[in-house]
């Protein structure tokens, strides 16, 4: 029986448009992504590298001004469906499970967040769970193995009464393998609200 439920931010509850930053990088005369830029962004993403030193990258490489490379990172992150919020808060006023994000995400997007939703919404999401891991805060990044350890351990979890929704393959693999039930969500296809008829075999 799943007593905890540890969940991803991007594509989970706040829609994204993956394609959107390369497309703009793109426009600003940043070519198509190379491992440079890939191990840069994971960089960003751990908490190793700052945001000045993140917009001092793109400045010196390409040109690209700190107003320019905000607008175009941020691209990716659109609405945050209010269905979802509801169904969190309902989830969380429920009691019946521990919740917990785990989620690969930097700086910069967690200030747009900020902003755009404003403070009082983004505490009020915030605190409908137990833990809230940011990758660049905790230095750590799906799908290393190390992450789900650290959810696991910090917080005396047992993996099979654990369940992990994440919207990339490659993420719910990891935790798979570690004996931690998932759901690969197919964004577009599938929604959170739908947890308990998808996965209702496990509750």
């Amino acid at each position: 029986m799943i007593k905890n439920i540890i969940f991803d931010f991007g594509d989970i509850f706040i829609n994204l448009d993956k394609k959107a930053p390369q497309r703009e990088l793109q426009k600003l005369g940043v070519p198509g992504v190379s491992d440079q830029l890939i191990a840069v962004a994971h960089q960003y993403e751990k908490g190793l590298m700052s945001t000045q030193e993140f917009t001092n990258f793109f400045s010196s490489q390409f040109g690209v001004s700190v107003l320019e490379l905000v607008f175009a990172w941020n691209s990716i992150l659109l609405n945050f469906p209010r269905n979802r919020f509801s169904f969190l808060k309902e989830l969380y006023n429920s009691k019946k499970y521990r919740l917990f994000l785990l989620s690969n995400t930097n700086d910069l997007h967690i200030s747009w967040i900020q902003n755009n939703w404003g403070l009082k919404q983004y505490m009020e999401f915030k605190n409908c769970f137990e833990q809230f891991y940011l990758s660049h805060e905790i230095n750590l990044r799906k799908p290393d193995n190390k992450i789900y350890e650290l959810a696991l351990n910090e917080n005396n979890l047992i993996a099979e009464e654990t369940l992990f929704i994440d919207d990339l393959k490659e993420n719910t693999a990891a935790a798979e393998a570690m004996g931690i039930h998932t759901w690969n969500l197919k964004p577009h296809q599938e929604d959170v609200t739908q947890l308990f008829i998808k996965k209702q075999h496990l509750f």
